[in-house]
Formats: structure tokens, sequence, C-alpha cells
């Protein structure tokens, strides 16, 4: 399972899984859990908060790095994974389903809060997005 593989996946609110669809941070937390192993937290604001990772720059952004947003008029309120080429992979909204979107269209670039690098290792990384295998 990579991140694009769940490209079409409904949205559901508190959704952590593929068969009941996933909401933002249900759908990170899923895919670090699942490839990884790795235990984020269940909210968004509180995977932004962690002690796990390092806060990075948008310049600075890898595959596989999660990316913060503003989406509800408080920060850290919306997450996704960078995939590359200032692309992110996410959970949107409800009566929407997973998808790609690109970073620099302007209601993104308004709403960014941030980004954290969870994993280190590029190679681990792109596990997680499958960024070599993907066509987009």
């Amino acid at each position: 399972m990579t991140a694009i593989s769940l490209i079409g996946v409904n949205y559901k609110y508190g959704g952590s899984t593929p068969e009941s669809g996933f909401d933002c941070s249900g759908f990170v937390r899923h895919l670090f859990a699942s490839i990884l192993s790795i235990d984020l937290p269940r909210s968004s604001m509180a995977m932004a908060k962690t002690a796990q990772g390092v806060a990075i720059e948008r310049g600075a952004l890898k595959s596989g790095d999660l990316v913060f947003y503003n989406t509800r008029k408080r920060a850290y309120s919306h997450v996704g994974i960078y995939i590359g080429e200032y692309r992110f992979i996410h959970a949107p909204s409800r009566g929407k389903s997973v998808e790609i979107v690109d970073m620099n269209e302007r209601y993104w670039v308004k709403r960014f809060n941030g980004a954290r690098r969870i994993v280190k290792e590029p190679a681990i990384q792109s596990d997680i997005t499958n960024e070599k295998r993907a066509s987009y």
C-alpha cells in the first residue's frame, strides 16, 4: 500500500481506514502506521506539535513530509503528505475523496502553516508516496 494507491477513497470525518474512508489526519496516521509502524497522534494539530521529527521550511520539503494548513480558520486544521514537485496528497473534505493537489494553488499558498519531517531516510519516505513508480 502507498498513499497513491489510496486515491479515490472517500472522505469520512473521523475515518481512519480505506474501508470506512478517511479524514485528513486519519489518512496520514493510517499510512505511517501501516507502512512504517510509526504511531502518529490522531489530530492534525497534534501531528504538527509532536516531538516526533523536526519542523522544516517549505523550500526544504521532501517526499513523505507532512504539510499543514489552516482550512478552518485555525492553525494546523488540515494535514497532507508531500509527494514532490510542490504537490501533496490528502483526504480533503466531505463529499470528496483522497486526491493530489498543487501546493502553489492560491488557496493552499494562503493557508500554509508549516511542515514536519517525521522520517529522515529518503528511501523510507518514498515508501509512503511511491513517488518513483507512480504516474500522476
